[in-house]
């Protein structure tokens, strides 16, 4: 994996770099994911937040709240709309990029798959990796 990496938004707006290789990558299926990215799942990068530095722009957020009960704060552009990466509260160290939003995403493995439970009927989940219904133990 490469790093430092970077990436943004669709129009250009909102820029952010990452000096540290990503902690886990995962697929997941859960609905908010389904919803951002408008389709059967989301990939995400989990890295450390302080490694992740905006260099362009501001992003704009919300906050929802996660199975856990706990705030996850999701930043996107403003003027696009094109999701940019998230901070949950239950992980209160780590930013979550999502790989949509990544200048190269040919590099990304996904090392495991969360939230099958809500995978779609017609979703693809990868073999070879492990499953999880929801969010693993331990993360």
């Amino acid at each position: 994996m490469p790093a430092p990496f970077s990436g943004g938004c669709r129009c250009g707006a909102v820029r952010w770099t990452c000096d540290v290789e990503p902690a886990q990558v995962m697929h997941c299926f859960c609905t908010d994911c389904q919803k951002l990215s408008g389709a059967q799942m989301s990939t995400n990068l989990l890295v450390p937040k302080v490694a992740l530095r905006i260099t362009q722009g501001k992003s704009a957020h919300y906050v929802t709240t996660g199975d856990s009960g706990k705030t996850v704060r999701r930043h996107f552009c403003a003027g696009c709309g094109s999701a940019l990466w998230s901070e949950p509260e239950v992980l209160p160290d780590l930013g979550v990029i999502k790989a949509g939003s990544l200048d190269d995403s040919g590099w990304v493995r996904a090392q495991a798959c969360i939230y099958v439970d809500s995978a779609p009927a017609w979703a693809v989940i990868p073999e070879g990796i492990p499953r999880f219904g929801r969010m693993p133990p331990g993360l």
